[in-house]
């Protein structure tokens, strides 16, 4: 549930510190990338998607599990009324606009799901218990275990992958599968070939990765920065689609960053 610790002294906070999201910039689209995955996810953890969910101990409620001292202010800024009644509908714009106002606050959607538990700003120090929470809703987010039946997932330990160089085995239970392959070493490298209309490369971000260059059957097309202000266990890399299926060659190679060298193969999804 939002904000289960120093809430009500971090919201007033808030008033005065995020930006406010309006019901018509939600339906305008004025709202950040992948906000409708996050929120399926925090609901999915929270409640398991029920609008009727109820906390017994706090009196949390719906999908999103938002504290009755929450609810008035909330709804007067995303819905246009403090006594607006938490239905399915307003439940879905509340969360809209507190999502997309936290996520321009706060910069990424892993530092959002901590707020959304414990409703601090911090970006170290993190319990273990808030760091399940967290994993658990990016997890989610990045579709593990639900996929489209048309994208195939290879991980990292997958025969199909050829990596050159020295690779080593991390663990961590946000990763898919719960590992990744990662190198620091510049030149190491690790090349699928497969057969399909798109590519995705998946791995961790974080402020101590580094960068690596993506070739494409051959040919050079890209550099990818992998550093970021937070670790986050899985993100998209790169992606890559053409207009029909055919049979391609993806190479990541290490560039040895200095400082920040390494690079983490989580896996690839493909579309076929």
């Amino acid at each position: 549930m939002p904000g289960r610790v120093g809430a009500t002294a971090i919201a007033l906070v808030l008033t005065a510190t995020l930006v406010a999201v309006t019901p018509s910039d939600v339906e305008a689209g004025r709202v950040p990338k992948g906000l409708s995955r996050f929120k399926t996810a925090v609901g999915s953890v929270e409640s398991g998607g029920r609008y009727t969910a109820r906390n017994p101990i706090t009196g949390a409620y719906g999908k999103y599990q938002i504290l009755p001292s929450n609810w008035p202010s909330w709804a007067r800024s995303y819905v246009g009324s403090s006594s607006a009644k938490p239905t399915p509908r307003n439940q879905e714009r509340v969360a809209s606009g507190k999502m997309t106002s936290l996520y321009r606050w706060l910069g990424s959607w892993r530092r959002v799901a901590y707020w959304w538990l414990t409703g601090s700003s911090r970006t170290s120090g993190w319990s273990a218990s808030a760091r399940r929470y967290v994993d658990r809703v990016m997890t989610k987010y990045h579709g593990n275990g639900r996929r489209s039946a048309n994208v195939r997932l290879i991980g990292d330990r997958s025969s199909s992958i050829r990596y050159e160089g020295r690779w080593r085995l991390a663990r961590h239970h946000g990763y898919r599968g719960d590992t990744v392959r990662y190198a620091t070493a510049r030149g190491a490298s690790a090349t699928l070939r497969f057969t399909g209309r798109g590519v995705a490369w998946q791995g961790p971000t974080g402020p101590t990765r580094g960068k690596a260059k993506v070739y494409l059957d051959g040919k050079l097309v890209r550099t990818v920065d992998l550093r970021r202000s937070s670790f986050t266990p899985r993100s998209t890399l790169f992606s890559k689609r053409w207009s029909s299926s055919r049979t391609h060659t993806i190479r990541i190679v290490v560039l040895g960053t200095s400082g920040r060298a390494m690079v983490a193969i989580d896996g690839f999804a493909i579309t076929k």
